[in-house]
C-alpha cells in the first residue's frame, strides 16, 4: 500500500438495486440540452446539432433522499434524467456497439443553480458553479441491464408536491444513449465506473425549501427527494 500524505479520499459508490454491492463511480458525464422541448425553453436550437457535455464530480452523486439548499443562490432547479452506468469503456467505441459497455440504468436528479449558471453564460464561462457542487446530483439505485434491458422508450416523469413539472418520454432524446457513448468516446477514454447523465425534458423550474420531488422513469425506477 502507497504512504499517502493526507487520508486517501473515499471512492463515491452508487447501491445496486436488489444486492448488497455498489458500484464504484470514476467520472460523470451529463449531456446539455439532449430533448427538444427543453432545448426550447432554454433558449436553444433543437435542431440535431454536435452534443456537448459538462461534468459533475463523482462525490456530488448522493443517495440520501434529501437534497440540501445550497449557499450562493436562490433559483435552484430540478432537471430529472436517466443515468447510465458503464462497465467498460475505451476509445472510438462504434455506435452499434456502445451498448456492450452498460452496466445498468437508474434515475437521478441534476439539479442546478441556475441563476449562477446564467451568470457564467453570460460571461462564457463553464458551467460547473451551477452545476458541480456538493449533493448535486440526487440518486436512486442502479437496475442492472441484465434484469431491464437497454431501455429507449418510457415515461420521464417528475413530480413536486404531487403535481407534475416535467414529462417526457426516453424515445425523445436527441442523442440516445448508444450515440452519447459513441461521441464521448472519441474525445475520452472512458473506463468502468464512468456514468453519463442523459439529459431532461421540458419543464424545469425553481425548488424551495421543503418541497417534495418524485422522479419515475418507465422501466428504470423511481426516486424520492425532499429539498431540506
Amino acid at each position: 500500500m502507497p504512504d499517502f500524505v493526507i487520508t486517501a479520499p473515499v471512492t463515491p459508490t452508487l447501491p445496486v438495486e436488489g444486492t448488497e454491492a455498489v458500484f464504484p463511480v470514476r467520472r460523470v458525464y451529463c449531456i446539455g440540452r439532449n430533448y427538444a422541448a427543453h432545448t426550447i425553453e432554454m433558449g436553444g436550437d433543437p435542431n440535431r446539432e454536435p452534443p456537448f457535455f459538462f461534468q459533475k464530480n463523482p462525490d456530488n452523486l448522493d443517495t440520501s433522499g434529501q437534497f440540501p439548499y445550497p449557499p450562493k443562490s436562490s433559483d435552484v432547479h430540478h432537471e430529472l434524467e436517466m443515468l447510465v452506468a458503464l462497465k467498460s469503456g475505451g476509445t472510438n467505441i462504434p455506435v452499434e456497439r456502445a451498448l456492450d459497455h452498460v452496466f445498468g440504468y437508474a434515475v437521478c436528479l441534476d439539479m442546478t443553480r441556475r441563476d449562477l449558471q446564467g451568470e457564467a453564460k453570460d460571461l462564457r464561462r463553464p458551467w460547473e458553479i451551477g452545476k458541480a457542487f456538493e449533493r448535486s446530483a440526487p440518486c436512486g439505485p442502479i437496475v442492472p441491464a441484465s434484469r431491464i434491458g437497454h431501455p429507449d422508450r418510457g415515461q420521464v416523469e417528475l413530480k413536486v408536491n404531487g403535481t407534475v413539472r416535467q414529462e417526457g418520454d426516453l424515445d425523445q432524446m436527441i442523442w440516445k444513449v448508444p450515440e452519447m457513448i459513441s461521441y464521448l468516446s472519441d474525445y475520452f477514454e472512458l473506463a468502468a465506473g464512468d456514468v453519463i447523465m442523459s439529459g431532461t425534458p421540458s419543464g424545469v423550474a425553481a425548488v424551495t425549501r421543503g418541497d417534495v420531488l418524485e422522479g419515475r422513469i418507465e422501466h428504470v425506477g423511481t426516486l424520492k427527494v425532499t429539498v431540506t
